[in-house]
């Protein structure tokens, strides 16, 4: 099926856009009311998603109500853990949670490679109800977790300020760290081909911890896993999106993806000279979006002038908050089409 609007996908490929496309980490959630409503009704978080039809429901809604040139699926980083063997629980207010971790080799015996089409069916059937939803308006993204943040929920069975139990590990075991990390890319490269041939258009990596690394420790425990996971999929774009890692940007730069994603903290005109022939993602601080609307459009005016309008995909430099006003969001998304468009 032709895309009535494939900006992201050309911008991606790098390709001439008449404008600079535009989308948001965590554009489906708790800033729309809509979300919410369906998020009641499912009654929990997981439970929301893995019901493929309220999973495509609530991707679809940024499309409809915030004017988004992509969506991306409904889903989670945590779902590859409990494919393997591991699976977890959404605490309110404290977040994932995992009733058991993993510690050594003989831990490792309990997991398996993840099936994707038996142990995630419900995020692929959630694919194939998106894309008859969307019905070629704009590109589909679906995603994974890198790695390495994988990883760290599966070492120290929740989220951490420092992760330092998954640290320990890659100092003081290093056989074993090596050993899972290879078991999560397997079974990521089985569950992103699994998607895009479910119709996933563009991946997008998330190395939502990469930032408690040091350099030297990113290129032994997390790049290689993830040049692996670039180098399989050939089918579609990849978007490689590492918080934190502005040491490994030039790294992540010759790597066989498409596009880098970049945080709020990582200088635009530095991450180009860096990462020269690459298309860009990011990169405004969701902070902005509580500020007024003039200084909203001013501060993406000011990204767009920095970036540029070409090979270029604008995006928040990390989630949407919750609380943020969906009107502010608005702001935000129309700002970029404008500007960009001049």
């Amino acid at each position: 099926m032709n895309l009535k609007n494939d900006l992201l996908l050309r911008a991606a490929r790098g390709e001439k856009t008449e404008r600079t496309p535009v989308w948001m980490m965590r554009q489906a959630g708790r800033i729309l009311a809509e979300y919410r409503a369906v998020r009641e009704k499912a009654g929990s978080f997981i439970k929301l998603a893995t019901t493929p039809e309220m999973a495509a429901e609530v991707t679809l809604q940024p499309v409809d109500l915030l004017g988004v040139d992509a969506a991306i699926i409904f889903s989670d980083i945590l779902v590859i853990p409990e494919a393997m063997g591991l699976p977890y629980e959404m605490i309110e207010q404290r977040g994932p949670v995992f009733p058991s971790t993993v510690h050594s080799l003989a831990d490792l015996q309990k997991l398996h490679i993840a099936e994707p089409e038996t142990d995630l069916k419900y995020v692929l059937d959630a694919i194939k109800i998106t894309k008859e939803g969307l019905a070629g308006r704009v590109p589909l993204i679906g995603f994974a977790g890198a790695p390495f943040t994988i990883f760290c929920y599966m070492t120290e069975g929740k989220g951490s300020k420092t992760f330092s139990v998954a640290k320990k590990h890659l100092y003081a075991e290093p056989e074993f760290s090596h050993t899972l990390l290879q078991q999560i890319t397997d079974s990521t490269i089985a569950y992103l081909k699994a998607q895009i041939a479910a119709g996933a258009d563009i991946v997008q990596l998330f190395d939502s911890w990469a930032g408690i690394l040091s350099p030297e420790q990113y290129r032994v425990f997390s790049l290689p896993y993830i040049k692996q996971i670039c180098d399989a999929i050939t089918e579609v774009p990849v978007t490689v999106f590492a918080k934190g890692a502005f040491f490994a940007r030039k790294e992540i730069g010759e790597l066989s993806c498409s596009v880098v994603g970049l945080d709020w903290n990582m200088d635009i005109s530095e991450s180009r000279a860096l990462v020269p022939n690459k298309t860009l993602q990011g990169n405004l601080d969701p902070c902005v979006l509580y500020a007024s609307y003039d200084q909203i459009r001013k501060e993406v005016k000011n990204m767009v002038d920095q970036f540029g309008t070409q090979r270029y995909i604008a995006n928040l430099g990390h989630g949407v908050y919750p609380d943020t006003d969906p009107d502010k969001v608005r702001c935000f998304i129309e700002a970029v089409k404008e500007y960009s468009s001049l």
